[in-house]
């Protein structure tokens, strides 16, 4: 189980001076830029089209670390996503991946993606990846690929939200608050996350909304291969499901003794989109039971166009649950 969204309010002193958005969008690219390793561990690398040994082909990446000393959720899938991705021929482009997490992941140590060639067809490609530190490993993922095609087609559309331009920034909602976490989330986190439900990060929601909508985008445009999208888009989509369940239970980031860890993601690509274009994440929570809740949420470009369907499982516990 990835310790992914601790108690916000033990996290590590960062710097009071805001970096330069582009140097945060090029650090984002640096950590999806996995090390291609040999079986044994030692450097080695692949064929162009990344196909040439499948079979036991071996990733590193590094780490960054977290307010409360972890390795963010979305980082492992994103970096597993490229792992899996690198595998598979360029015509063949992911279209879902689930994830375990199984393990909270080190900030200080690398993490090596080991990939498994599960099946290749004349359409699809399925791929396995198990991300470890040591002997420990923290996540387990199952990926398939398709290669573009015709076929049906029909989706829901995006509901009506105002433009991402006229709301405000974390850095604006956080504006005076001298915390080291508050800092974090408004100046070193590649996403620009702008809400249209009104944020969380300190308030809880009065109304007890079952829902919430907002904007994500990486902070500043990026080239960067179509893979390398697709696995900003699982990165980003891991910063807010847990916030539907605080919401609808009247609680906030920063409520007192409490721990939520995500147990399992799942991300089904209808297309692909430039992750430096605003995308729409429409969220609710169906269920919560068990010291369990579930998240369900949909992606929308800016046309409207359906873009991802995602959905998670966390842990979810209040001072209260311990006692």
């Amino acid at each position: 189980m990835s310790n992914a969204h601790p108690d916000p309010l033990s996290g590590p002193t960062t710097g009071a001076d805001a970096p330069d958005p582009a140097a945060v969008s090029a650090a984002l690219l640096d950590l999806l830029d996995l090390r291609t390793l040999e079986a044994d561990g030692t450097s080695g690398s692949t064929g162009a089209d990344g196909v040439d040994g499948v079979d036991g082909a071996v990733f590193e990446g590094d780490t960054r670390p977290q307010p409360g000393g972890h390795v963010f959720g979305g980082q492992v899938m994103g970096q597993a996503v490229v792992a899996v991705g690198r595998t598979v021929p360029e015509t063949r482009h992911i279209h879902s991946m689930y994830s375990y997490f199984l393990a909270p992941g080190d900030p200080h140590q690398p993490i090596r993606f080991s990939v498994d060639a599960l099946r290749d067809g004349g359409s699809f490609s399925v791929r396995r990846v198990l991300a470890t530190q040591g002997e420990r490993t923290i996540l387990a993922m199952t990926a398939s690929f398709q290669e573009v095609q015709d076929g049906l087609q029909h989706q829901d559309r995006a509901p009506e939200a105002p433009d991402p331009e006229g709301l405000p920034t974390t850095a604006e909602v956080l504006a005076g608050i001298d915390h080291p976490v508050a800092r974090y989330w408004a100046t070193q986190r590649p996403i620009d996350i702008r809400h249209v439900t009104d944020p969380i990060y300190l308030r809880p929601d009065g109304s007890g909304a079952e829902s919430q909508m907002l904007w994500m985008r990486v902070l500043t445009p990026i080239e960067a291969d179509p893979l390398v999208h697709d696995a900003i888009l699982a990165f980003a989509s891991d910063y807010t499901p847990f916030e539907p369940i605080l919401r609808r239970q009247g609680l906030s980031w920063v409520t007192p003794g409490l721990r939520m860890a995500t147990i399992d993601h799942a991300i089904w690509w209808h297309q692909h989109v430039d992750a430096g274009e605003w995308l729409l994440y429409v969220q609710r929570s169906p269920s919560a039971s068990g010291g369990r809740g579930l998240t369900q949420g949909e992606m929308f470009a800016r046309d409207g166009s359906l873009v991802a369907t995602i959905t998670q499982e966390g842990m979810i516990r209040t001072g209260a649950d311990r006692r």
